[in-house]
């Protein structure tokens, strides 16, 4: 148990980027903090850090430990935490990757009231829209919009994610309102490529369920959808969008339903962790209050029904 808690301090110095910053975390003096990194390299043989006079070097085994020692470490802090029935023990540090526009606009809001009530939880959020890897980025959780590619990982649904073609009333009276997939063809599509290449194939779905894939071109491709959602809101084409993402300009009036009829195939909004046999009580707090406000009624599908009102 003695080297556990040596292992956890040395994560904690990984995650806080100081050693008195991890043992302000861990409410223990710098001097007991560096005496016991150096026992755990005596009793390991190896040296973790590369210390100079103004910052510590994580060395290549410093990393292994890092990577094979987390796990364990941390499911002996779940199982100490799941022991524990009082909502107010969800406590330690949590780690959490997601879309930087979904972030901002619908997960951001609920940040503060989690923090209230889980005092003892310091959060940490990383907007981004690559996909990271949740293991070797130290990461207990991610948000992920789609289809989900790595089976390593336990997935939790939160919302569905219904989508949209959508352009702007000023671009549809230049250009014209299509009025089937292969209308399309004639139009300036605003695309969107990643870790997957570019989406210029659009998968579109009719009332009978039968999808339609069509070729699609344009003058303007992003990795970030929210330029291309600026590019519809400016006129410049039409584009796939996530409702969530597009909510608020489909009730103002400054984007449209294009094709209404042949939406893109509904997917999945989903919390996504590493497999653990126990999951930390903050990880599970932390989803249950995205499924609390997304699972059933999503606010961004009530902002379209009051924009129909």
């Amino acid at each position: 148990m003695q080297h556990l808690d040596d292992i956890r301090l040395f994560l904690a110095v990984l995650d806080q980027g100081s050693i008195s910053a991890a043992a302000r975390s861990l409410d223990v003096s710098v001097a007991v903090a560096s005496q016991r990194l150096k026992r755990l390299e005596r009793a390991l043989g190896v040296r973790l850090f590369h210390r100079t006079t103004r910052r510590l070097h994580v060395t290549a085994e410093g990393e292994a430990l890092a990577e094979r020692g987390r796990g364990p470490v941390e499911e002996l802090e779940a199982l100490a935490s799941g022991l524990r029935h009082d909502a107010s023990e969800v406590a330690g540090n949590l780690r959490v990757t997601l879309s930087a526009s979904f972030g901002r606009q619908h997960v951001s809001p609920l940040l503060p009231a989690f923090l209230a009530r889980y005092p003892q939880v310091r959060l940490s959020v990383h907007l981004t829209d690559q996909v990271v890897d949740l293991v070797s980025e130290g990461f207990d959780l991610a948000i992920r919009i789609g289809a989900l590619q790595d089976s390593a990982l336990v997935a939790r649904s939160i919302a569905p994610n219904r989508r949209v073609l959508c352009a702007s009333p000023d671009y549809l009276r230049r250009r014209g309102q299509p009025r089937t997939p292969q209308d399309l063809a004639a139009h300036d599509c605003l695309q969107l490529f990643g870790s997957q290449g570019r989406q210029d194939s659009w998968q579109l779905l009719d009332a009978d369920g039968r999808s339609h894939s069509v070729r699609v071109h344009g003058r303007l491709e992003s990795n970030f959808g929210e330029l291309l959602r600026d590019a519809a809101v400016a006129g410049e084409g039409i584009a796939v969008h996530s409702v969530w993402h597009v909510a608020e300009d489909l009730r103002a009036g400054r984007l449209q339903v294009v094709l209404p009829d042949y939406p893109p195939a509904t997917t999945s909004i989903s919390a996504v962790m590493p497999q653990r046999r126990l999951v930390p009580p903050r990880v599970t707090a932390f989803v249950d209050m995205l499924v609390d406000a997304f699972a059933d009624d999503p606010p961004w599908e009530r902002t379209l029904q009051a924009g129909k009102r």
